[in-house]
C-alpha cells in the first residue's frame, strides 16, 4: 500500500459525506483471461477502488453505507489450490484491517446488502462499468441491462470521486515524478535509439522493457510513428527513414498506478530540417506559452486558444496560414493543424478518470465543451484550475492528408488557409510536445526531476549521444 490506512479512511469518509445516503460499491478488478481461464492478462487494479482502499488483489469490492458509515471488504479467501499456482495472499480480513475496514465478509454479502437496500427503496450508488464481468454481476444486482448501466450510474458517486480524486496531495505528487523518472529514461532512449534502418517496434519494445523493469507497466499503449501525423500511430516493423521526424508518445505507470505522459519528436537524421524546425518553434512556443500562463483560477480552455492563437500566428508567418487570427480562431481555421484539444488530467490514469465521464471530470457548470467544431469538439477539459490538479501541456501541428484534401475540396475555410502551400507540407507528418504540470499555489511547474530534452539543440544533442 502506497498510504497508511489513516489516509484510505479518511477518504472513504469524505466521500461518503459528499454522497450523503445510500450504498456505495467500489469495485475491484477480477483477472481478465486472454484466450482461456488460466492465461490472463497482467493484473491491473481499478483505480477508484486503489484510490479509496490501496489493495491489489483481485476479486474484492468496497461497500459503504453513506447514511450510517458503516463498511466492509468483501472478497473470498484463495483457496489451497491458488496457494498452490500462486502462492500465500493476506486474507480479506487482514486485507480490510490494512485499510481501515472494520468489517470483512465473502462476496455472498455483497448480493444480501443490495437486495436488503432495494428492497427497503435506498438508492444504489455505483460507477460508470466498463468492464463485462462487473457489468454482468451488476446486472444481477440491481436488474439494470448493461445496455442502461452508464445511464443509471449515480451522479453524485462521480462527482464526489471526481472532487476527491482532482487534487492531488503531496505524497500522490511523488508517485508521480516516479513514473516522471522512468519516462525520462523511456524518452531519452528513444531519441538515442533513432536513426535510419532501425524500425519502430524495436525502438517502442525497448521502452516496454525499461516501464515493466523500473514498474509496474507503460501507462497506455505507446504511440511511436514517423506519421506523427496519426494521433494513434502505434509502432510499425517499417525501418525509420532519413528526413522523416519520429514523434514517440509515452510513459510509465508505477507498481502504485501513477502515470506519466510526454511527447517529443526527434529528427532520423540527427538534425532538424529548417522546415522542420519552423513548425517544431511553433510548437514549442505554445507549449511554453500555456505554461507560463497555466495557474488556479485559469480556465484551461482559455489555455487551449492561448495555444491555438500562437499556433495560428506561427503558421501565419510561415504563408500557411492568413487573415484576421481572431476571425480564423472564431471559424476553427485552425484546427486543420491542431485538430486535438491541449490536455487532459493525469494520475493514477493517464487520462485521469476518463471513465467517469469527461463532461464531469473535465468541464463544470462554468465551462461546457463545445461539440459543434471540428477540433475544440475534442478537448477533454477546459475548467478553471485549481491547485493539485495535473495537467498535460500538448499542443501539436499535423498535415493530415486526408484532412486537406477534404477541406481543400469543399474550400472549408479557404480565406483563412493557404491550401497551395500547404500541399508543399502533406508529407511532412506532426509535431506534438506534451510535459506534464503541476497547479501550484501561484502558477505550475512541471512535474519530473529530470527534464526531457525538448529544445531542438537539446534533442539533436541527445539523439548524437
Amino acid at each position: 500500500m502506497l498510504f497508511d490506512k489513516q489516509t484510505y479512511a479518511t477518504r472513504r469518509r469524505q466521500l461518503c459525506q459528499r454522497v450523503g445516503g445510500g450504498i456505495i460499491l467500489l469495485p475491484g478488478n477480477n483477472d481478465s483471461p486472454m484466450n482461456y481461464p488460466a492465461n490472463t492478462y497482467k493484473f491491473h487494479q481499478d483505480s477508484t477502488f486503489l484510490y479509496f482502499y490501496g489493495l491489489h488483489r483481485e476479486g474484492l469490492c468496497g461497500i459503504i453505507d453513506a447514511d450510517t458509515g458503516r463498511e466492509w471488504l468483501v472478497g473470498d479467501d484463495i483457496s489451497l489450490d491458488d496457494i498452490v499456482w500462486f502462492g500465500a495472499v493476506a486474507s480479506v480480513a487482514d486485507m480490510a484491517a490494512d485499510a481501515g475496514v472494520d468489517n470483512s465478509a465473502p462476496m455472498s454479502l455483497l448480493t444480501q446488502i443490495v437486495a436488503q437496500a432495494r428492497r427497503q427503496g435506498r438508492t444504489i450508488h455505483f460507477l460508470p462499468p466498463y468492464r463485462h464481468d462487473w457489468m454482468i454481476q451488476l446486472m444481477d444486482l440491481t436488474g439494470i441491462h448493461p445496455s442502461q448501466q452508464r445511464d443509471a450510474a449515480s451522479l453524485a458517486l462521480i462527482e464526489a470521486v471526481v472532487e476527491l480524486r482532482a487534487r492531488k496531495s503531496d505524497g500522490e505528487v511523488e508517485e508521480i515524478e516516479r513514473a516522471m523518472d522512468i519516462g525520462y529514461e523511456m524518452h531519452t532512449t528513444a531519441m538515442r535509439m533513432c536513426r535510419p534502418g532501425v524500425t519502430e517496434q524495436q525502438i517502442a519494445g525497448h521502452l516496454a522493457g525499461i516501464a515493466l523493469s523500473r514498474g509496474n507497466c507503460a501507462s497506455f499503449q505507446t504511440i511511436l510513428s514517423m506519421h506523427g501525423e496519426i494521433q494513434h500511430g502505434y509502432p510499425s516493423a517499417r525501418p525509420l527513414e532519413s528526413g522523416r521526424l519520429m514523434l514517440c508518445d509515452c510513459g510509465a505507470e508505477t507498481n502504485e498506478g501513477y502515470c506519466s505522459d510526454n511527447t517529443r519528436v526527434t529528427p532520423v537524421s540527427g538534425r532538424f530540417t529548417p522546415l522542420q524546425r519552423d513548425i517544431y518553434l511553433a510548437v514549442l512556443d505554445a507549449h511554453d506559452t500555456v505554461a507560463a500562463m497555466a495557474a488556479p483560477g485559469v480556465k484551461w480552455w482559455d489555455c487551449h486558444f492561448a495555444a491555438a492563437r500562437v499556433i495560428t500566428e506561427h503558421l501565419k508567418a510561415i504563408g500557411l496560414m492568413r487573415g484576421n487570427t481572431d476571425d480564423a480562431l472564431e471559424a476553427g481555421a485552425h484546427a486543420m493543424f491542431f485538430v486535438h484539444g491541449l490536455g487532459h488530467m493525469m494520475g493514477m490514469d493517464v487520462h485521469d478518470m476518463e471513465g467517469l465521464g469527461q463532461i464531469h471530470v473535465g468541464f463544470d457548470d462554468e465551462v461546457r465543451p463545445r461539440l459543434d467544431q471540428f477540433g475544440t469538439n475534442c478537448l477533454r477539459c477546459g475548467r478553471r484550475m485549481q491547485e493539485g490538479f495535473v495537467m498535460t501541456d500538448e499542443p501539436g501541428i499535423y498535415f493530415i492528408p486526408a484532412l486537406i484534401d477534404d477541406w481543400r475540396s469543399r474550400s472549408h475555410n479557404a480565406e483563412f488557409i493557404n491550401f497551395d502551400i500547404v500541399e508543399r507540407y502533406r508529407d511532412f507528418g506532426g509535431i506534438r510536445l506534451e510535459d506534464d504540470l503541476l497547479i501550484t499555489p501561484d502558477g505550475c511547474r512541471y512535474l519530473g526531476k529530470r527534464r526531457i530534452p525538448i529544445t531542438p539543440d537539446e534533442v539533436e544533442a541527445c539523439a548524437a549521444g
